[in-house]
């Protein structure tokens, strides 16, 4: 049986080949083994192939003695609100969030939406998928749950509804499962929407959402524009990310946008901890300081991310990959918690998206992440640490290397799944300097990935 769909955080894989039901079916029963879950949540995303997948992992869930709440088309955060809001003893999101439309897969999680991860428990169930199983002696039943009412509340429910007003908002949800939630806040908000790609369509006749590809964010910038919108906003397919434009059509980087959101939840709350990951730091630590609050670091990635935010009862985590998470919502991320804040942001204090962001860009110019495949990461890693470490202020491990010099600072980090490195640089109000030393890093790096 081919399990190359197990990844370090979820299941990913072509269907059939990778995925497929009689998987899917296996995975249910293990899924139980693993767990001993009586009360599972599932749901699927727009993916042609997501319903027939979930019912088959539904059959090994209930053949293996587990109740299943079935919410149907969604988002991976409404998989997520349900488990821990009705506190069931886990949930499965069947999706394959940006991957290519012959794809899909899986995310797992245990009692209060905790992520079920390579670490904890993943890689467990890959290898009792083979088997043996045995029906239990009572099969579990199946209920259609509705959840979009309550679900709805508590999204509002994190922001001021008196405080908001008139905007008009840009929204495209790429053909994916974002459209339905938007027209239930619809009802709700004071906001005029102008819909992008709204109908959720598993064919994605405009290509897979993933708007951090840049082919895929003219269509949004140009609606702002036209339209005169105060913000536009995009999603991937089960919109656990969203990504923004400002007014003037700008993509906003992801890294501002957590600065953004810790500033505006440190004013609400009055202080309470920030978890941001090691990528890009300075403006994120900074923002944080000003508004009373306390910043602290913590290696990339939401199984890493989710758990530290519980240890330090944090209040937000933001990655720059536009994945951000929020202790009001079972610590986990949501796409569309940050595009309200933001909103509310707008209209408290009246000002433009591109006038918040502008003085943070202008404070720490930043590279955005720039890939290069190399043949032996960790080598080139060292390497690199060896030709600037020394002379550094500070060098550190969270999460690949960090070094920081006085008036700039850098991140070079390899991936989990393949032989890439991610590099960010950022400096202090120096635009020059940051790429002076973006393109002298490069330079380095292709040196010693020669040697």
């Amino acid at each position: 049986m081919d399990l190359s769909c197990f990844k370090a955080y979820d299941l990913r894989g072509r269907v059939p080949d990778q995925l497929n039901p009689e998987l899917a079916e296996r995975i249910g029963r293990a899924y139980v083994d693993l767990t001993a879950a009586k009360r599972v949540v599932v749901g699927y995303d727009i993916r042609l192939s997501s319903p027939e997948i979930a019912t088959a992992l539904s059959a090994g869930l209930k053949a293996a003695g587990a109740d299943v709440y079935d919410i149907g088309l969604c988002g991976t955060e409404q998989v997520y609100f349900a488990t821990s809001y009705y506190n069931m003893d886990g949930g499965i999101m069947v999706t394959a969030s940006h991957n290519p439309k012959d794809h899909n897969g899986m995310k797992l999680v245990g009692p209060e939406s905790r992520p079920i991860s390579s670490d904890n428990g993943l890689n467990t169930l890959r290898d009792r998928v083979h088997g043996p199983f045995e029906d239990a002696p009572t099969f579990g039943r199946s209920e259609c749950l509705t959840i979009e009412v309550d679900y709805i509340n508590h999204l509002l429910g994190l922001v001021d509804e008196g405080a908001l007003s008139p905007l008009k908002i840009v929204v495209n949800a790429g053909n994916g499962g974002a459209g339905p939630v938007i027209d239930a806040l619809a009802r709700r908000l004071p906001f005029e929407f102008v819909r992008l790609h709204h109908q959720p369509d598993g064919h994605f006749p405009n290509g897979v959402p993933n708007p951090l590809l840049e082919e895929n964010r003219a269509v949004t910038a140009e609606a702002v524009l036209r339209e005169g919108a105060d913000m536009g906003i995009a999603w991937d397919g089960d919109y656990d990310r969203c990504f923004f434009f400002d007014e003037k059509g700008r993509f906003i980087e992801g890294y501002y946008i957590v600065g953004l959101l810790a500033d505006q939840f440190l004013r609400k709350m009055g202080g309470g901890r920030i978890i941001h990951d090691p990528r890009l730091t300075w403006n994120t630590r900074d923002l944080v300081q000003a508004a009373g609050g306390k910043a602290i670091e913590c290696k990339t990635g939401h199984a890493f991310i989710k758990q530290r935010m519980r240890d330090e009862d944090a209040l937000y985590g933001g990655e720059m990959s536009a994945h951000h998470y929020f202790r009001d919502f079972a610590y986990c991320d949501s796409g569309m918690i940050p595009w309200l804040l933001v909103a509310e942001r707008l209209c408290q204090s009246g000002q433009t998206l591109s006038s918040l962001i502008d003085a943070r860009i202008e404070a720490y110019p930043a590279s955005g992440e720039i890939n290069r495949t190399v043949d032996d990461p960790a080598r080139l890693i060292e390497a690199i640490e060896e030709i600037y470490g020394a002379d550094a202020v500070s060098v550190g491990h969270v999460d690949g290397l960090s070094v920081e010099f006085e008036r700039w600072r850098f991140n070079l980090r390899m991936s989990n799944t393949e032989p890439v490195v991610r590099l960010n640089v950022e400096s202090r109000g120096d635009i020059a300097l940051m790429k002076e030393k973006t393109m002298e890093l490069l330079t380095a790096m292709e040196q010693a990935g020669r040697n």
